[in-house]
């Protein structure tokens, strides 16, 4: 373990748009085939920032990011004029400027702060986490909020005929949801007082082909034919699995923990089948697996904080947590460890 001054994780607020969207609603409205929705991808629900019967968006990702962290704020009982940074990480801000954290800062009535803006996958919260982690342990700030999330949708053509859509095309507009999460850190322990133990964060994709590809459309390209997200679903799944079981005997190693020491575990949160097949060959039978995506769908950089609400509620004084997340658009490995004092 790193002899960096301690960090910890006071609250947690996340914000899911608009009620939960079923595989029958979007089967019908999709034409695609709900068995297959349920077989292939294990996902029961999602939310999504649009109105799927007419296109309109009815959230953007400031707004999420906002209602996230105001209920991070509250619960963490810190006055806003406490909050001495905000880092967000997100794949899809609203614009390319300004930088959606400055929006979300704008709609809590927050100025005068440094705002910092992570453009990464999944990845991105735990980057967010490791940023505000090393911002506090420099003894610089005392308090900071730390925000992830994505609003996907807007990235798919809901007007498409799908009906002969292929597997691979299909997989992207059934996999995703849209939402956001936020947490408070501090230098003390307060409110949950959780310790934030370690953050992994580390790029392995050298020579490697993207796994995910989200294009952003100027003038120049708008009409092109290229769709706005593709995914090499196949390396996805054979490749996740196996980088989520190196990135555990990394953070246990890191740590000077073993496996039995784990309390929880916060596996990568892809699909719901997928989430499955991963904890399986995490193979940690000692430890509650934390998961959420067969509800929330897969809302990116939402994910982590949401894991993290659900583990709150379970987390008792000395049990251990640790999470697994790796983004596939580049092949990054990440991860956080969690301890209730």
């Amino acid at each position: 373990m790193n002899g960096n001054p301690q960090v910890y994780l006071s609250s947690v607020g996340t914000a899911l748009p608009g009620d939960p969207v079923d595989n029958a609603e979007l089967a019908r409205v999709l034409g695609a085939n709900e068995e297959w929705i349920e077989v292939f991808i294990g996902t029961r629900t999602r939310h999504f920032a649009r109105d799927l019967t007419t296109g309109e968006v009815r959230w953007s990702l400031a707004d999420l990011c906002a209602q996230a962290a105001d209920r991070a704020v509250r619960a963490a009982q810190v006055a806003p004029e406490d909050i001495e940074f905000v880092v967000l990480g997100t794949a899809t801000p609203d614009t390319l400027m300004p930088a959606t954290v400055n929006n979300v800062v704008d709609q809590l009535g927050l100025d005068q702060v440094p705002t910092f803006q992570l453009q990464s996958g999944c990845a991105g919260a735990v980057q967010a986490l490791s940023l505000g982690r090393t911002l506090i342990a420099s003894g610089e700030y005392r308090t900071g909020l730390v925000i992830g999330g994505d609003v996907c949708s807007k990235h798919l053509d809901i007007k498409r005929d799908l009906t002969k859509a292929a597997p691979s095309d299909l997989v992207n507009f059934v996999l995703f949801g849209d939402g956001a999460g936020a947490a408070v850190l501090t230098d003390e322990p307060s409110g949950e007082r959780v310790a934030l133990r370690h953050v992994l964060n580390r790029f392995t994709g050298l020579g490697r082909k993207p796994g995910q590809v989200i294009e952003w459309f100027g003038l120049a390209d708008r009409h092109d034919d290229r769709q706005a997200l593709t995914e090499d679903y196949k390396a996805i799944e054979e490749q996740v699995p196996v980088m989520a079981v190196e990135i555990l005997w990394e953070l246990l190693g890191e740590l000077d923990w073993d496996a039995d020491d784990l309390d929880y575990l916060l596996p990568p949160q892809l699909s719901g089948r997928m989430t499955r097949k991963i904890t399986e060959q995490l193979d940690v039978p000692t430890a509650t697996e934390i998961s959420c995506v067969a509800d929330t769908g897969n809302n990116g950089n939402a994910l982590p904080f949401l894991q993290i609400e659900r583990l709150l509620e379970k987390m008792t004084d000395g049990q251990k947590a640790l999470a697994v997340a790796i983004e596939s658009s580049k092949w990054i490995k990440a991860g956080f460890a969690l301890e209730r004092i």
